[in-house]
């Protein structure tokens, strides 16, 4: 796995898997620096490299009244600063075009969030900023479609694409990894396994996205033992009240525990 990439990334030579992990979106800066400085600490002591993740923004709400962010800007900003108050990489999904060349300028990876990422315009937009693109799996989408994902960035000018993989739908209200997806798209692009997300319940009654936090442990092991490039978790000091997401992120006083863990897997694993 070669993470050139990201010059900020740490422990570029470790035969870890990598961590893209914070909260599901920016609700201010001290929560953000926070939730960074205690994932830092958990990976500098893991010799995991990490990026930091953080939405400036939440476009596909299922209510009109759910949080969509803090403001463009004032989001951006703060990502900007937890990249250089840490020295690490940082990534942020976009949703329209001129999303794309906005949040460049503050972050070192733009994530195509799946529903969108069979939108030409969006992901060659986003090649062309010469930054990593994160290309999220569509929910309806096969492991051997993402090919043509990739390709979109190729045609563009990079050869600067992730995959990640955040389960499939199995119904209306289920989400479903299948794991024989991993090596296959491994063949396109670095693939990562987004834990948190593949454990969504959408579509609620309530229009709140439901989850099983509880299979989270669970999820990341079999990634881990699949041989995933990396894992994608969404977590939060306190998951209940946390503004978006928060019926299936990781809370944070867990995550050392599980991480430490899932190393072990690794290294049990690369013995083979």
């Amino acid at each position: 796995m070669n993470l050139d990439l990201l010059p900020k990334i740490k422990h570029s030579h470790s035969d870890n898997f990598f961590l893209l992990a914070g909260p599901c979106a920016i609700e201010g800066e001290t929560m953000a620096l926070q939730i960074a400085e205690k994932i830092v600490e958990i990976t500098n002591k893991l010799e995991i490299p990490y990026v930091f993740k953080g939405s400036f923004k939440k476009a596909n709400r299922s209510r009109i009244d759910s949080f969509t962010g803090i403001g463009d800007e004032k989001a951006l900003k703060i990502l900007q600063k937890v990249g250089q108050t840490f020295d690490i990489p940082t990534v942020t999904d976009i949703h329209e075009v001129e999303d794309a060349e906005k949040a460049a300028k503050f972050v070192d990876v733009l994530q195509i969030p799946a529903f969108l990422v069979r939108q030409t315009d969006l992901v060659v937009a986003a090649a062309k900023t010469g930054k990593v693109v994160n290309l999220k799996k569509g929910q309806f989408m096969s492991a051997q479609a993402m090919q043509h994902a990739v390709q979109k960035v190729k045609d563009s000018g990079s050869e600067k694409a992730w995959i990640t993989d955040r389960g499939t739908m199995f119904g209306y209200q289920d989400m479903i990894v299948d794991f024989r997806g991993i090596p296959t798209m491994q063949q396109y692009a670095p693939t990562i396994l987004d834990v948190t997300h593949s454990l969504q319940q959408p579509n609620q009654s309530s229009g709140v996205t439901g989850g099983q936090p509880n299979m989270i442990e669970t999820i990341a092991k079999a990634g881990i033992a699949v041989g995933v490039d990396g894992l994608f978790i969404e977590t939060h000091f306190d998951p209940a009240n946390a503004k978006s997401d928060g019926a299936n992120m990781l809370n944070l006083d867990y995550l050392e525990d599980l991480l430490t863990k899932l190393v072990a897997i690794r290294k049990t694993i690369n013995t083979f």
